[in-house]
């Protein structure tokens, strides 16, 4: 007779452990020679885990000051671990420095380095190139138009940029609800309202090391996608970082774009210019840095895409009132100020 034996294994899910960390202090803001309101953020490190999350800083005192004795506490905003500048409060001036300074709740007390302002060069041109490519593997096609800067580095060595973008797309829906038929049902804004898109892990910095005192061509924005004819409205900034702010952005663009492969750097610790001054063992994350800002409005003219644009899903139906619009970094009730259609 032949038994056959058969083999059976216990398999036991794997749990990792939960990295534990002291919460720390995360800073986030910066002063520029355009007129404010500022906002600083301020959030605490919460345990790595899949529910990774950062927690609000609530009920601390945070200050901005220069180094000619101007200062200016900044307002708590709800529902807290925001702070802001007043309208019409203090404004950056190139040449001078600024510190920003942190006491919390508990009382411990956070200063980060002084930061000097320098004026940022003009953008003296923008500019677009259509593109209309297939998506690998599909029948489908990517178009868009991506939008180039030039601008001129001053004769100085040590300039050091980032580029930011932001886009308002004015709507006419404060509320929206699916409906089976992949349509929305819409409640309308009590009055007008812009929804406002930007790249929050989008970092594009360069400095001048290779290039001092030559043009800056061709420095990529972003790309503007093809989801309808009219005209795309953004406004494009170009800042003058410190060489610190620039090493800050430098690293954490490299982290950010880490892709795990066998050749990448390590992932690494980036602590910014912030320190605790009430207990150095303390740690704290995060940059407040003070830049010259150029702003630039442009529209890009999206009429000669080809074909139907990539429509978002439909409103087919709205209701009777309205819901007011809402004022955040998401949507804003205010006209962008260059608005014209």
């Amino acid at each position: 007779m032949i038994v056959a034996a058969s083999a059976f294994s216990c398999v036991t899910e794997y749990q990792p452990d939960t990295v534990s960390l002291p919460p720390a202090l995360v800073v986030e803001g910066q002063v520029t020679d355009q007129p404010g309101p500022y906002t600083v953020r301020l959030t605490r490190t919460a345990d790595y885990s899949y529910k990774t999350l950062n927690l609000l800083e609530t009920g601390a005192v945070v200050s901005i000051e220069d180094n000619q004795g101007n200062r200016e506490t900044l307002r708590e905003q709800a529902p807290g671990g925001v702070y802001q500048t007043r309208v019409g409060g203090m404004q950056g001036v190139a040449g001078r420095s600024y510190k920003l300074t942190i006491q919390t709740k508990s009382g411990t007390r956070y200063e980060s380095e002084p930061e000097l302002i320098t004026a940022a060069p003009p953008i003296l041109k923008l500019y677009t190139e259509y593109r209309n490519e297939p998506l690998p593997n599909t029948s489908l096609r990517k178009q868009g138009w991506d939008v180039y800067l030039d601008t001129k580095d001053p004769e100085a060595p040590g300039n050091y940029y980032r580029w930011e973008w932001t886009h308002y797309e004015a709507i006419t829906a404060c509320q929206k609800l699916p409906l089976p038929d992949n349509s929305y049902f819409g409640i309308p804004c009590c009055t007008s309202c812009w929804d406002i898109i930007r790249c929050y892990a989008c970092i594009n910095v360069n400095s001048d090391v290779n290039i001092n005192g030559q043009s800056i061509s061709r420095q990529l924005i972003f790309q503007a996608p093809y989801t309808s004819t009219t005209p795309y409205y953004i406004e494009i900034e170009q800042q003058a970082l410190s060489k610190g702010a620039y090493e800050y952005w430098k690293s954490a663009r490299q982290l950010i774009n880490n892709t795990g492969g066998l050749f990448d750097a390590a992932p690494q610790t980036i602590r910014g210019n912030m320190r605790c001054v009430s207990d150095s063992t303390l740690a704290v994350y995060g940059y407040f840095g003070a830049s010259g800002v150029v702003t630039v409005p442009f529209y890009v003219d999206r009429s000669q895409g080809q074909g139907i644009p990539n429509l978002d899903l439909l409103i087919t139906q709205y209701a009777q009132g309205c819901v007011n619009c809402e004022n955040s970094i998401y949507r804003t009730p205010n006209k962008p100020r260059w608005w014209i259609n």
